[in-house]
């Protein structure tokens, strides 16, 4: 799960660089399957041709929020862990978070684990 954690303003803004590994993932023919199930299909051939050229900032740019927070997740460790088992509590018993392209302290990884565990401990198990 591509995870854009932070507690500060600061932190959220540095963790927004999900947004750009979002759109290098998308530009990839072989994520099309995954853009056409939101229906972002279309975006996929504009993002590749964008890869080929170096228009990474662009790219970036065209990876609206929606885009984003379907894909990853973005917020507190908190609001991160409630996305994450609302969306896999039913279907997974792990999770691997990923912090691409921004750094991320230690305490706030234990703190996303820590509410990952209560979240998922609150879930009544089936649902």
């Amino acid at each position: 799960m591509i995870v854009g954690l932070g507690r500060t303003d600061e932190e959220l803004e540095r963790a927004t660089a999900i947004r750009s590994l979002v759109a290098f993932y998308a530009s990839t023919p072989s994520y099309r399957p995954v853009l056409e199930v939101e229906g972002w299909e279309d975006l996929q051939p504009e993002l590749n041709a964008l890869s080929k050229s170096g228009g990474w900032a662009e790219m970036a740019n065209l990876v609206t929020d929606e885009m984003m927070g379907t894909i990853g997740v973005l917020g507190t460790p908190e609001e991160c862990a409630t996305q994450i088992v609302r969306r896999f509590g039913r279907h997974a018993d792990r999770v691997c978070a990923y912090f691409p392209g921004y750094e991320v302290s230690d305490e706030l990884v234990a703190d996303v684990a820590a509410a990952l565990r209560a979240a998922s401990e609150q879930r009544p198990r089936g649902s």
